[in-house]
């Protein structure tokens, strides 16, 4: 039978010297493997399969020059599993190399470049993530290598000459454009569809050591073991990540990542500290606020009786009940909640420009130029869909391109998909929000009596807060769900496009998925903070849902407690669920993987695991890996920013959650995962443009929720319109606010689908047969009854006013801020000009170098002629 493939992987292996004595360059390596039972697929397949491998291996050794060495399946734990280790000669490397403008150190140019001593620049290092310059050796300038001025570049050790993420680079590169099928009319290259289609099944670099001790092969070179005793530990409190060696054995996506995530980790040090000292000013002075007093006074709030808050099943209730929920709210609806958005506002663009400053100061250390790179190659998955070429001035070469019809249909076939996969988000909010009219409608009419009897559990268990917590848990569970539905889908469409480049490939994957996780994740909230209460009508004229449910209400101390507790209860499910499927599924599927292979170990012919076949037994951490762990951390930041003023502990809780978040990344990509292939990334791409949009809408929907949701702006309306005056003494003061707050309502004006079914005894003894509700209208016996007093009118300027007033200061704030902050450092500009002037005059010296030896020559072949002459 001819073999089935099984099993895959890719490794850095060193190589026997070459011809010149110099070692051949460690590079990636694909394993593959087969069975001999046959039994997985049909000889046809296989024999297929075998053909498409063959060729595939015979192209990178004739037309790469790459080496192969294999490994047979006798000598794997399963006996199934064979390895092909792929290594890149030194010439080869350099030529690619070259090719890739990767930046190689100079002979006797040194960087130069000392850090800065003073104090603010001391502490943004620390919070960059990380100093770049670990060691105290010097660096030589790093330029684009060129194959043809060797002697100018550090060459003295091949090992060295480039790093394992770079030649990792290298050799994907290489393989991700090699054919397995020489067919002139439709070629197909790449490992990435040979690993699809079966030939192979996994594609990966190998790890340089086991992670808990030194390689024994080369203990000089145990990078892994290094980032584990300095970095990847789960209780290690390390504050610097060390961002030199994660790039050089990472790459410089990789780096990127962690340096973004420790410098966003740094910045919510200080928007944590506020948001705290603004929480415990609310807690200080929860019980000491006047119209609390007064709400819960027996003689005031205890005399008030409100009006239904549901059609026939819910009755009368008095004020007083709201209690303490009242005094909660306080603690995130206050005076410094106010100031902390406004914070905020700032604080986020402070945040991103000075990440896009250091972002620009990563560039030169991660090998790479301030402006784009020249031309980013074609996808191999471009390439091999497009059969039409049309002619590039730029590069004077024949391109692959995409008609233009090919593209619309494309485009307009996942527009289309992601417009439904978003109508599907809000139908299941819809849902939601008809669960919460109903339950609380049950909920109103069925409340256990035995509940109703205790003080503490009436106070704090209340139809409201039920109704609350259940939808929250029942809205995080149908947003976890929904994203795993769509984040096939969202692939799914991508892979339809086609885009052009990796780049464009994961920008659009990207806005795709953000788009759904803001209407995912944030509508719920944007529910409550915006709508909910706000169109309810008055008791003679309440506006139904579908004819049919009496729109939610706010509780009397207004809809901000139940935003928290949506806000809190989505933020910390969404980080707890994160953390288990990152980290703990992970684990789990690696324990299960090695004990299928222990008993392999008492193969007589195998005295211990290999390093290759160590490697993948790990998880995959597949080509979008990064991009979900942006994805989460930006959701994080849209909670953080968006609805921050209504649950002041947010940054507080990314800071602990990014803590964790650091060392367990750190931890499972050291011990868990096969390392990933290398690529290059000068920014974060187009997050950078998301965390901008972001930014800006806080500054917007936290002054609508400070001027619509919260009871702040009423409060100083009230304040500054009542005062009395004593010995020309203006003294404001908030005494009578909350039956100011309160419309009338005369209970025979009910319409009869809103009367109650039953009252509660003390209302038979009341002597007023009114209920009072939220909202400014005149009260009944007035010409204008029912109808909106001028206090609303002047309530509803003053909201207008600060929304205007607060995002004009917050945006100008912002944009004096981008300016006074340059987005280039001057040190960066220096070291360019001086890569610049370093490669000019390495060009010219050669050139003239070239020149006399050209001259030598021909002088000597000139006297060799006149030597002749004489002769004869």
């Amino acid at each position: 039978m001819e073999p089935a493939i099984e099993d895959t992987a890719f490794e850095l292996k060193p190589s026997p010297p070459n011809e010149d004595g110099a070692t051949v360059e460690p590079s990636i390596v694909p394993h593959y493997g087969g069975t001999d039972d046959g039994q997985s697929m049909s000889s046809s397949t296989s024999l297929t399969i075998k053909k498409q491998r063959y060729s595939f291996e015979a192209n990178l050794q004739e037309t790469f020059h790459l080496e192969l060495e294999r490994v047979d399946k006798e000598m794997s734990l399963d006996g199934r599993t064979s390895f092909v280790k792929v290594n890149i000669p030194f010439d080869v490397a350099c030529l690619y190399a070259e090719k890739l403008q990767i930046k190689v150190e100079l002979h006797e140019v040194p960087c130069e470049e000392k850090p800065s001593g003073n104090f603010v620049q001391k502490f943004m290092r620390l919070g960059m993530g990380g100093s770049v310059q670990e060691s105290n050796e010097p660096q030589n300038l790093a330029v684009p290598f060129r194959n043809d001025l060797r002697e100018a570049f550090v060459l003295d050790n091949p090992d060295t000459f480039l790093s394992g993420a770079m030649r990792s680079r290298i050799v994907y590169h290489i393989l991700a454009r090699c054919k397995y099928l020489d067919d002139e009319s439709k070629p197909r290259f790449g490992i990435d569809r040979l690993v699809n289609n079966g030939t192979y099944t996994a594609a990966f670099t190998m790890h340089d050591s086991k992670y808990w001790q030194d390689s024994a092969d080369s203990p000089e070179d145990c990078a892994r073991a290094r980032l584990y005793q300095q970095w990847g530990r789960p209780f290690a409190c390390q504050i610097l990540q060390p961002h030199n060696l994660i790039r050089a054995y990472y790459g410089d996506k990789v780096a990127m990542y962690f340096a973004w995530l420790g410098f966003y980790t740094r910045m919510l040090f200080i928007a944590a500290i506020v948001g705290t000292i603004c929480f415990f000013y609310g807690v200080a002075n929860a019980r000491d606020t006047i119209w609390s007093k007064e709400l819960c006074d027996e003689n005031i709030g205890g005399k008030i009786i409100m009006c239904p808050q549901c059609d026939q099943q819910c009755t009368y209730w008095r004020l007083n009940t709201t209690c303490t929920a009242t005094q909660q709210s306080y603690l995130f609806d206050n005076q410094a909640t106010m100031f902390f958005s406004i914070f905020m506002g700032i604080w986020a663009t402070i945040f991103l420009e000075l990440w896009k400053r250091y972002q620009v100061s990563l560039a030169p250390h991660h090998g790479l130029s301030l402006a784009e790179q020249a031309g980013e190659r074609p996808r191999p998955e471009y390439e091999a869909l497009c059969t039409k070429h049309r002619y590039n001035p730029i590069t004077q070469e024949m391109d692959a391109y995409m008609p233009w019809y090919s593209t619309s249909w494309r485009l307009c076939t996942s527009a289309v998909t992601v417009l439904f996969w978003i109508s599907l988000v809000l139908v299941c909010i819809m849902a939601v929000i008809v669960y919460r009219l109903s339950i609380f409608f049950v909920m109103a009419s069925n409340f256990p009596k035995q509940l109703r009897k205790n003080e503490i559990v009436r106070d704090l268990i209340t139809p409201a807060m039920v109704t609350a917590l259940t939808a929250s848990c029942i809205n995080f569970v149908v947003i976890m769900i929904l994203n795993q539905l769509y984040v096939r889908v969202a692939v799914c469409i991508t892979n339809l496009e086609v885009p052009k480049t990796q780049t464009a490939y994961e920008n659009s994957l990207t806005m795709k998925m953000f788009l759904f996780q803001f209407v995912n994740y944030y509508s719920s909230i944007f529910y409550i903070a915006f709508f909910k209460g706000k169109f309810v009508g008055f008791p003679k004229d309440y506006v139904y849902l579908f004819g049919r449910w009496r729109n939610e209400e706010c509780d009397t101390s207004g809809c901000l407690m139940e935003l928290t507790t949506q806000l809190t209860i989505i933020m910390v499910g969404k980080q707890i669920w994160g953390n288990v499927q990152e980290v703990i599924l992970p684990w789990v599927m690696n324990k299960l993987r090695l004990r299928g292979s222990k008993s392999a170990l008492e193969n007589p012919n195998l005295k211990h695991k290999s390093r290759w076949e160590s490697d993948y037994r790990l998880q995959d951490l597949g080509r979008l890996g990064l991009f979900y762990e942006y994805l989460e951390m930006v959701v994080q930041f849209g909670f953080t920013t968006l609805f921050v003023v209504s649950f002041p502990l947010a940054p507080l809780l990314a800071l602990l959650n990014n803590l964790i978040e650091m060392r367990l990344d750190a931890w499972k990509f050291v011990t868990q995962y096969r390392r990933p292939t290398a690529a290059r990334a000068q920014t974060i791409g187009v997050w950078q443009q998301i965390l901008y949009g972001l930014a800006m809408l806080s500054v917007v929907t936290n002054a609508f929720i400070m001027a619509f949701t919260s009871d702040s702006i009423p409060r100083f309306v009230y304040y500054f319109s009542k005062h009395d005056t004593h010995n020309d003494t203006v003294t404001h003061t908030m005494v009578g606010y909350i039956n100011s707050s309160l419309s009338v309502f005369r209970i025979e004006d009910f319409q009869p689908w809103s009367v109650p079914n039953t009252v509660p005894y003390w209302f038979n003894n009341a002597t007023d047969l009114n209920c009072r509700y939220r909202d400014y209208r005149y009260p009944p016996g007035e010409a204008h009854q029912y109808e909106l007093t001028t206090v609303f009118w002047h309530v509803l300027a003053a909201r207008l006013a600060y929304i205007i007033i607060v995002e004009h200061l917050v945006f100008a704030a912002t944009f004096c801020v981008a300016y006074m902050i340059p987005d280039i450092p001057q040190k960066v500009l220096d070291r360019i000009k001086r890569e610049r002037h370093a490669m000019a005059r390495i060009v010219r010296e050669w050139e003239v170098q070239h020149l006399r030896h050209s001259l030598k020559v021909n002088d000597g072949e000139m006297l060799s002629d006149e030597i002749e002459v004489d002769t004869s």
